[in-house]
């Protein structure tokens, strides 16, 4: 294994690698630590050359300028992209679900840019899993992915607290995320989960879960920052954070840190402070929950969180006895570690489901025993450590006898502290983790340049270059073009086998998908990087045939397939086509109208019904019915866009009316020797060459007239 490109992906959050604001919202947690410390990691191991870790670009001043930088680096070898993905404001990831098709065009368009493919892709969450799913299937890449959380989990477990259905699909999107999951698990060649647990309950839950695809890899720590307490006193100005609340502060401190969600149990631990009188007597507790100036202004389920807290404290009286700071900066936290070890306290993370738990791993690295919920990664770690107890999330006075059982045990308490220190070194470091997750990547590797060797070896054409790194690309309608004449196509098809695989190949028809690929068989013509199918209504890459998603969402707008389809079947001189030739996006009819101006009448018709379409008449005999943005001609000009290319780099050629609007403005046009009278109107215009030799033998002509081929090498293919 050398110089591998690893690309991860991270959409949601405020991500940024100098002292990430973590807590300053719900979106802004664990996980955006995880992903910039493992990109660090990943590439202090030689065998990485490079990593790139892509997020959002935000530019809102209500958030700050440094999320609005494009690159970022996070130490030799690893940068931080940010690309635009939708608005420019910033979104809760439960908004960003209808922008994720622009970051996969972005990131497409980036790659094409810097002339690199990764070697892997690693999508972090559902929605990153979204995009990075699009982006592995465009170009032929292995997709890693981490859930971090997990939309069925978190459903169930809203419901099993009275929340109604209707109400959490408004507010978290539970459809399309848990949708999005069961695409990526089918399609993921490596899942990297953080706990057995996990992997055998949680993603068990998913219909597409291959078990055979999971990695059991715990997360590692930075012990340079998580470290014991030492000579070095705690800052003063963290003790007085803690201090400023507390009555008696050098009583024990129990301390939880996390984002004020109704997840994290905190309303619940507070409880179980105030339920015991010897916790109470004898120690203080301190609840650090992200940022806060003015409650009011914070996000509902925040404030709610927030709001409980201190109407808890208050219930209890315990004011004197706990500390809830505002605001804390992130160099903050190992302090905060270390001073509740310094006054043999304990760290205690309660959560309702806790799928690894990150801070566990920092207070063990600290010297500071835990207490934790019964779930998930805390049993992971609990055994790996020995070094705290277990309890049960929903039963305060579990909770409350574990903190008992830590706090008061005075010769065991050394004993936890130091063998948390030991268990995190021996088990949960990134470099141990690096390994593992390497090890697995490269068997996935290797797996995949068998496969991609065996295809090659029954081809006729060698292994096409990703269309991503194409920089010119031949298109050509099918019928009467590309097919026709088999010698001629034998002359085209031996000069695309001399390329070096710098000239991308594709097709743009009327047929649908199925009849493209049976017809291309038929001929004995390799399946190309890029089909542009039903009259540019459909596209897909490649061998897998994988849709473009961002083209079907784009076209989607003003369609009213149903509608159009009730007004167009009544009209007498209109008969519907064939049902193969009925799409999700196109209508097709034979027309019988030779004395009917068709096209005036049924813009007419459609205006009149305030309906929207692009109609497509061809030979004077058929009629496409395509939504307003769908044509082939808008879907080259879609590619262009969208891998960053040239409209001049993509040569098309036609042959009839439906291949008009492709053949007019930028593009190098080709219009074969044997078209239809209806393209004559073209002649003389720039950028379109009428060829004098038909079918395949017009596009060689073609080719050479525009310097897309030499002409000498097309003299010595014929």
């Amino acid at each position: 294994m050398s110089s591998l490109y690893i690309m991860m992906i991270s959409v949601h959050g405020l991500v940024r690698g100098t002292k990430p604001e973590l807590g300053r919202d719900a979106d802004t947690g664990g996980q955006v630590l995880y992903v910039l410390e493992l990109a660090r990691a990943l590439a202090r191991n030689p065998a990485v050359d490079r990593v790139d870790l892509v997020t959002r670009r935000i530019e809102d001043q209500a958030i700050g300028a440094d999320y609005a930088r494009e690159r970022e680096s996070l130490g030799p070898g690893a940068w931080l992209l940010r690309l635009p993905c939708g608005p420019a404001r910033y979104l809760r990831k439960e908004g960003l679900w209808n922008h994720l098709d622009s970051l996969v065009d972005r990131i497409a368009a980036h790659i094409r840019r810097e002339g690199r493919i990764p070697d892997v892709i690693h999508s972090h969450y559902a929605d990153a899993g979204y995009v990075g799913l699009q982006l592995s299937q465009l170009l032929g890449v292995p997709l890693v992915h981490t859930g971090h959380s997990l939309g069925r989990c978190k459903r169930r477990r809203l419901l099993d607290l009275g929340r109604k259905p209707q109400a959490l699909e408004r507010q978290f999107n539970f459809a399309r995320r848990i949708g999005a999951e069961e695409e990526v698990l089918a399609h993921a060649s490596m899942v990297v989960t953080s706990t057995h647990q996990e992997c055998d309950e949680q993603y068990a839950q998913y219909h597409s879960f291959q078990r055979a695809h999971a990695v059991v890899i715990a997360p590692g720590t930075d012990t340079s920052r998580f470290r014991p307490a030492g000579r070095v006193p705690v800052p003063d100005h963290v003790v007085a954070m803690i201090d400023r609340f507390l009555v008696q502060p050098r009583k024990p401190l129990i301390l939880a840190i996390s984002r004020p969600e109704m997840r994290k149990n905190l309303v619940r631990l507070v409880t179980a402070y105030a339920s015991s009188p010897r916790l109470r007597s004898m120690s203080n507790l301190a609840i650090v929950a992200g940022q806060r100036d003015d409650i009011r202004t914070l996000e509902s389920d925040q404030a709610a969180v927030l709001t409980d807290l201190l109407l808890e404290v208050d219930r209890h009286d315990i004011w004197g006895q706990v500390a809830l700071p505002k605001q804390h900066a992130s160099d903050d936290v190992p302090e905060l570690y270390r001073l509740a070890a310094s006054r043999r306290g304990v760290f205690v993370n309660a959560a309702l489901t806790e799928p690894f738990g990150l801070t566990l791993i920092e207070a063990a690295a600290s010297g500071l025993p835990v207490v934790a919920t019964a779930d998930g990664g805390p049993r992971d770690i609990i055994a790996s450590c020995d070094n705290g107890v277990l309890v049960d999330p929903l039963d305060a006075t579990s909770i409350a006898r574990g903190l008992e059982d830590v706090v008061f045990d005075l010769p065991g308490w050394p004993r936890r502290a130091r063998r948390g220190i030991a268990g995190v070194a021996r088990h949960f470091t990134w470099d141990a983790h690096v390994t593992k997750y390497l090890k697995s990547v490269q068997r996935i590797l290797k797996r995949t340049r068998k496969q991609v060797r065996r295809e090659q070896a029954s081809r006729l054409l060698p292994a096409a270059r990703p269309f991503a790194l194409c920089r010119r690309t031949l298109i050509s309608d099918i019928d009467n073009t590309l097919l026709g004449d088999r010698q001629e196509l034998d002359v085209l098809l031996q000069l695309l086998r001399r390329d070096g695989g710098t000239l991308g190949f594709g097709v743009a028809t009327g047929r649908p998908l199925e009849s493209t690929v049976r017809i291309l068989r038929q001929w004995r013509v390799p399946l190309p990087e890029l089909l542009i199918t039903s009259v540019g209504s459909e596209i897909h890459y490649g061998r897998e045939l994988q849709p473009d998603t961002g083209w079907r969402n784009h076209i989607r707008h003003l369609w009213r397939r149903d509608a159009l389809r009730e007004l167009l079947d009544a009209v007498p001189w209109l008969q519907p086509q064939a049902p193969e030739n009925q799409r999700e996006f196109k209508l097709s009819y034979d027309v019988d109208a030779s004395e009917v101006p068709v096209m005036r009448e049924l813009r007419e018709l459609l205006r009149e019904q305030r309906l929207h379409a692009n109609l497509v008449y061809s030979h004077d005999q058929f009629l496409d019915v395509l939504p307003m943005r769908a044509s082939k001609g808008r879907a080259v000009r879609y590619l262009a866009y969208k891998w960053g290319m040239a409209l001049r780099d993509f040569l098309v050629a036609g042959d009839s009316g439906n291949d008009e609007e492709m053949l007019l403005g930028d593009t190098m046009g080709v219009v074969v020797g044997n078209h239809s009278p209806e393209l004559e109107r073209l002649r003389g215009l720039e950028q379109i060459y009428f060829a004098s030799a038909g079918y395949a033998g017009g596009i060689v002509e073609g080719m050479a007239h525009y310097g897309f081929i030499d002409p000498l090498d097309a003299e010595g293919a014929a």
